[in-house]
Parts: structure tokens; sequence; C-alpha cells
């Protein structure tokens, strides 16, 4: 069987403790976390690939690729 390569946008969250917690938003229930960045774009790999092996094989999509959206942290005073 010939495989597919797919792309996803993960979505990285520093944690209090240095490590990061990481998700997949176009797979529900797909993430990870790892001691440092590496780590945890290693894990979040596994994890998605371990989520596609239970997916159903003829349901796969790669993920709507947001080339468009990034992130910015907007900071507001409030009253």
């Amino acid at each position: 069987m010939k495989q597919k390569i797919l792309q996803y946008d993960a979505v990285f969250e520093k944690e209090a403790d240095g490590g990061y917690s990481v998700w997949i938003p176009d797979l529900p229930g797909c993430a990870s976390q790892g001691d440092n960045l590496e780590q945890a774009i290693e894990n979040i790999k596994e994890a998605t690939e371990l989520y596609l092996e239970d997916a159903d094989i003829d349901k796969i999509e790669e993920g709507n690729l947001h080339k468009d959206r990034f992130i910015v942290p907007v900071q507001v005073s409030t009253p």
C-alpha cells in the first residue's frame, strides 16, 4: 500500500514547568507534551501517527493548512 504524507498544524503552549503541551486542532483529542520543544515535536508526531492508525483509513484527510493564520499575543487592560 502506498504511504500518504499528511500535514497538520500543531499548537504549542509553554507550561510553567518549562515543558510544552501540544495538540492538533484538526484531530480532536490528539495531544501530547514534552520536557522541551524538540521532545514535544517528536511526541506529537508519534501521537498523530497513533491517532491516524486508529482512524478509518478511507476517511483520513490532510489537515486544513492555515497558511494565512498566525497567532499574536494581545494584551489589554481591564477596568
